[in-house]
């Protein structure tokens, strides 16, 4: 087995328009507004940049994402990584009853960060629940965004 190999999968109901997920999802430069854990995006190109993640462990994580799809109509994205996290991560966006939102992430990596290789095995449990914790304050920030935007409108 290969513990720097990870792969997740969350799914969401959340109350909004699919489109309105999709916009806002296709927006990574705002990410850091409502995704606490994305402390940093800096677009490096047309469907490239740059980004940086620090949760509840004492390190950051620094990735160059180059966009690999971008499909409006299936209302999918799709990134792949490299560095200290080398894989891809995919938002698909569909409907759901009332006019709600069924949000699927998925992500698959190894990791390349020194610290994290070494603490491979013993740290597996942590690294995951940590990545439990930042997907859970994703949902958070990413429901508390769309909520904000009903209430503008």
């Amino acid at each position: 087995m290969d513990w720097s190999h990870y792969r997740f999968r969350s799914s969401w109901r959340l109350d909004a328009e699919p489109d309105t997920v999709y916009r806002l999802l296709e927006r990574p430069d705002q990410y850091p507004e409502w995704w606490p854990q994305v402390r940093e995006v800096r677009q490096t190109g047309e469907t490239s940049g740059v980004l940086r993640f620090r949760s509840a462990l004492p390190y950051d994580l620094v990735v160059t994402a180059r966009s690999t799809r971008h499909d409006p109509e299936a209302r999918v994205l799709e990134v792949a990584m490299t560095g200290d996290l080398d894989g891809w991560v995919r938002w698909t966006v569909q409907p759901a009853p009332a006019g709600a939102t069924r949000l699927l992430f998925e992500q698959e990596v190894r990791v390349r960060k020194r610290l994290m290789r070494v603490l491979a095995v013993p740290c597996r449990p942590l690294f995951r629940a940590n990545h439990a914790a930042m997907m859970r304050s994703c949902r958070r920030g990413l429901s508390g965004r769309l909520a904000a935007a009903r209430l503008s409108v």
